[in-house]
This record gives C-alpha cells, structure tokens and sequence, in this order.
C-alpha cells in the first residue's frame, strides 16, 4: 500500500510540472500586433461628398401662389330692370366687341319713349305759341299800344315754355336710352365663363347676366407679406408651376394698399406665355427679389450645429473646421440645374472644396483621400442624394 500511494503522489507530481511549463510558454509567447488606428482613420471620398466653391449668380427668393385672371374681363349687368327676352351665347362661346348677345323686353320702354315724345311735341308747341306772342308784343310796345310790363310778362312766358321744351327733349333722349340698353352688348372680345340668367327671368337693375374673359392676356394674382413686399421691384421675374407646366412671368404691378385682416400687399404678374391656361386656375413660384454675382456653395454643405456657421474644408488630404461669413441665400444655375446656394463672403476662396451633408459628420483633422478615378461632382448631384 505504500508503494502504490508513493507511485499515485509521483504522477500527480509530474502532471503538475507539465501544465506548469505549459503556463510559462504560453506567457513568453509575444502577443498578435494590433491594426494601426493611423490607417483605419483615413476616409474614402466619393464625387458625392465634395462641393466646391464657384461664381454664381445668387438669386435671392421669395415664394407665392395665388389665382390666375383675365387682364380683361367684364361682368354684363341689366341698366334696366326688366325681363331677359333672349340670350343667345353660353359658358365657352366666343364673342366679340359690339355684338349682340341678347335682349330685355322693351315693351314698356318703347311705350315710354312714345309718351316722352309726345310730352315734348306739346312743349315745342306751346313754346312756338309763348315765342309769337313775344313777337307781337315787341312790335306793339314799339307802336305805343301795349305797356313795357305786358312785354315782360311775355318774355317771362317764352322763357318758361321754352325751358319745358328742354325738358321734355331731355326726357325724350333718356327714354331712348333706356331702350337701347334692353340690347345686351359685349364690350370686350374673349370667351363666356359664366351665363348667370336664362330668358324668361324677371332682371332687377344692376343684375348680373354674363361674364366674360379674354384669355389672351392673364395675369397671377398673389398676396405677399408686407415686409417682403418692400424689396420689390417692377420687372422682377417669377418662374411658376401651374399643374405641372413650368411658366415665366413677370412682375408688372404691386396694390399701394395692404389687405385689411392679414395685412398683405396684392402683387400682379404678367403671364409671358399664356397659352393653355384658363381664368381661375392655381399657380404657385418664386420671385427673385435680389440677384447678384457671389461666390457661393449649396445650402447643404453649411453647419450651423455651432455658434457660428461652419464647413468642413479638404486642405492636404485632411479635414479643417473653417467658420465661415454668409450673405444671401437662394438659387442659382449649377451646371444647368438650378439649386439653393448659399453667399460665401468670407472664410474661403474661390476653388476651394468642402464635404457635403452627405459625408455626415466628419472630426477635424481626420484624413481623407479621394477614390481611384474620382472627380469632385457637381454640387447639384451632390444635392440630389
């Protein structure tokens, strides 16, 4: 039993003695060299991160929208009041200046034409009597037969019948008038937009029977805040969307008056080429309110994320924070696309290239390289990501 319990304890003995070596080996064995943290931080570029600074033409915005109108257009009321007899146009046709589009009865207007006629007829004849007996009583005065007082009274006579006579002319001309104005005339060439009474109706004066546009001339119709209101300037041009088809136009009018309520300024903008469009449509824009030659960078490639507008600056293959001086802000023509840019007045120079929103958030100092075969892209590309 002693032999075999010394045999047991001398295995044990010598188990222990390898693992031990075995521990000292692994502990002078050198340890696996890490990646350098130097080259895992130099960052890929592609032509999607980069803008550069260019000479643009700024154009400082303004949006509006409003409704399209006729320059011309006109609302055809009764000047009578009386029963629309005809009308023979309805909404789409096309009419002319001076035609006849209808008829209000004019049956007592005839009537009474005939009866201010008369009434003047009577008048011309009593002033022909009253104009005699002048006569008479001048050549009897002068022969000593009649009193100066009796001529007077003839004077006075005539003159009373012939200012009646006056009147009654008057009278005459107006009832003619009258009954010129049961013919519906159009004033103006265009198109119908709306028949607003059907014949038979009973018109009171100043009803409204027709309307109608001429399409030939439209104009946009647009409120504008009155603070922006102040930088506008006659002849500035819009680009508009109306359902899809792109229009230029141009800004001819501004109201001298501001809205009652919301306190807007009505501005009016000539429509260049108004094919197509039709009175009371719905268009929306922009309209440059100041443009100016600047260097310039996408809205996209500025942080505002600090106290001070920023860019991150590719100088040497490495990332500079450079704070940057900003002046107006709108669109300009990039490459034939047109994008909103930014003024850069200070803090860059003319070529100089900035990571774009695209890039995310980059730290200063952070290495960077360009793709193989790679070109800084336009920044309207840039944009459009």
């Amino acid at each position: 039993m002693k032999r075999k319990t010394a045999l047991v304890s001398l295995l044990v003995l010598l188990a222990l003695g390898a693992a031990g070596g075995l521990l000292l080996k692994r502990a002078k064995a050198p340890a696996p060299v890490a990646p350098s943290a130097a080259a895992s931080a130099v960052l890929q570029l592609g032509p999607l991160d980069l803008a550069q600074v260019q000479s643009l033409r700024v154009e400082r915005q303004v949006e509006l929208s409003g409704g399209i109108k006729a320059v011309d257009q006109a609302l055809i009321k009764a000047k009578v009041a009386a029963e629309l007899k005809t009308l023979s146009v309805r909404e789409g046709d096309t009419v002319r200046a001076g035609q006849l589009l209808g008829e209000l009865d004019s049956t007592e207007l005839v009537w009474r034409l005939r009866q201010a006629e008369q009434s003047a007829a009577a008048s011309k004849a009593q002033a022909e009597i009253t104009r005699r007996t002048l006569d008479n009583n001048r050549a009897l005065v002068g022969q000593g037969f009649i009193s100066s007082t009796a001529l007077e009274a003839a004077q006075s006579s005539d003159a009373a019948a012939q200012a009646n006579l006056q009147a009654a002319q008057a009278a005459v001309e107006l009832a003619r008038k009258a009954l010129a104005d049961a013919r519906l005339i159009a004033p103006i060439s265009g198109q119908v937009s709306q028949r607003l009474a059907q014949p038979g109706e009973r018109v009171p004066l100043d009803g409204r029977i027709l309307e109608i546009v001429d399409l030939a001339k439209l104009e946009l119709e647009a409120a504008l805040p009155a603070e922006q209101a102040a930088a506008l300037r006659i002849g500035a041009q819009a680009r508009l969307d109306v359902d899809g088809q792109a229009l230029a136009a141009t800004l001819v009018r501004v109201n001298p008056s501001a809205q009652a309520g919301s306190r807007s300024v009505l501005v009016y903008l000539r429509l260049d080429h108004p094919q197509g469009l039709r009175h009371g449509m719905f268009a929306r824009g922009t309209l440059a309110l100041e443009s100016r030659d600047a260097l310039a960078l996408p809205v996209h490639t500025l942080r505002i994320e600090k106290a001070r507008p920023y860019v991150l600056k590719v100088q040497d293959g490495q990332i500079k924070t450079v704070t940057v001086e900003t002046g107006i802000s709108g669109e300009a023509l990039v490459d034939g696309q047109r994008q909103g840019v930014i003024e850069i007045r200070s803090g860059l120079a003319l070529g100089d290239r900035v990571l774009t929103g695209a890039s995310g958030q980059v730290p200063e100092g952070a290495r960077v390289r360009m793709a193989a075969s790679q070109q800084v892209m336009p920044a309207a590309s840039a944009a459009s990501r």
